[in-house]
């Protein structure tokens, strides 16, 4: 398939740059087969029934974005000079990988301080960025971090405004438990204690998973033919407990729905071609485009993404490219909004 069968065109203004407030109302498109309706999310448990499993991904959003200063003796003396940098994932011996602006600058060696409480040296540097070994570790660098960092929006956020201290809560899920992602999985941003009450009066089961969402998740796709893409690697975890109970769910005929993307390439990382999931710890790089056999999941709820992305591939394998199109021309004629902070859909092929 060409990258050209995955694009639309899409009003920038319909990008949402704040969420919904309460996060249960913002608005979900609902597709079911042929119909499409217009709801909230806060309208999830008419769509739900007793027995079907939501799975949820519990990763934690680090507010991985750091503004600190380098300095260096020059000729003309002591200059210092501003850094911008995003980390994007752990590597051993409490360093980190991260982006850099202006990376051309920065030298192996170099100290960059963000606070009183936290700096990083330079260890490496490419063409894609450094690796930092930090002067903190464990509680005492997730403690400076909290205060010296911003949350990491994406991109199409980030260009709109900065972020805030309201982004700390906005960004990141009620259930967030495990800290390591830099990019929110945000069809669970909906999700308030009052709705997951509701839903669990119903008789709507969960199982948490754990997939730390990376900077790789808004890479574009460079190549036309889609075949070719190289898919980013990103941390997960299904666990024993978790693997039961979707089995358990499957066996008496449950349905079994992720709640986001992540949670949904997660669980078919994790899928056995005889329909049901193991435990499962270790990187994923799985690149779901249609043509693809589900193995697990039975209906998505997710958000509404980018033109030409590999998540627009995804859930054109699940529900069809043609329907796909069809759900989207609704969403901009009826003028959802868009992406991260943006409205829901529940595709139900």
């Amino acid at each position: 398939m060409k990258l050209s069968d995955f694009d639309f065109d899409l009003p920038e203004d319909l990008i949402a740059t704040r969420p919904a407030k309460p996060r249960s109302s913002a608005r979900m498109l609902v597709a079911k087969g042929d119909q499409i309706r217009d709801c909230h999310v806060y309208d999830l448990p008419e769509f739900l029934r007793p027995g079907d499993r939501l799975i949820l991904n519990n990763t934690k959003v680090i507010p991985a974005r750091l503004f600190g200063r380098r300095a260096r003796m020059t000729p003309q003396g002591m200059v210092e000079a501003k850094v911008e940098l995003t980390l994007l994932e752990p590597r051993p011996g409490g360093r980190w990988a991260a982006l850099a602006k202006p990376l051309r600058k920065l030298k192996e060696g170099e100290t960059v301080v963000f606070s009183d409480a936290l700096s990083a040296t330079v260890d490496r540097r490419d063409a894609e960025g450094v690796v930092l070994s930090f002067n903190l570790t464990g509680a005492d660098f997730d403690a400076a971090l909290a205060e010296a960092g911003a949350m990491p929006l994406p991109p199409y956020i980030a260009a709109k405004r900065p972020a805030d201290a309201q982004d700390k809560q906005d960004y990141q899920t009620v259930f967030a438990r495990h800290s390591g992602a830099v990019a929110a999985p945000t069809a669970s941003l909906h999700f308030d204690e009052a709705l997951l009450a509701q839903l669990r009066d119903k008789g709507v089961q969960f199982t948490e998973v754990t997939l730390h969402v990376g900077a790789g998740t808004f890479l574009p796709v460079k190549v036309d033919d889609v075949s070719q893409h190289k898919m980013h690697a990103e941390w997960g975890e299904v666990t024993q407990t978790a693997a039961e109970q979707i089995n358990a769910t499957r066996a008496a005929g449950g349905r079994i729905i992720p709640v986001g993307t992540t949670a949904l390439r997660l669980i078919e990382s994790a899928g056995r071609e005889d329909g049901t999931i193991a435990a499962w710890t270790g990187e994923t790089d799985i690149f779901i485009t249609p043509g693809y056999d589900f193995r697990i999941a039975d209906a998505l709820m997710t958000n509404f993404h980018l033109p030409k992305s590999t998540l627009m591939m995804l859930v054109s394998a699940l529900i069809g490219v043609e329907r796909v199109r069809t759900i989207y021309a609704h969403a901009v004629e009826h003028r959802y909004r868009f992406f991260s902070y943006g409205d829901a859909s529940l595709l139900i092929p």
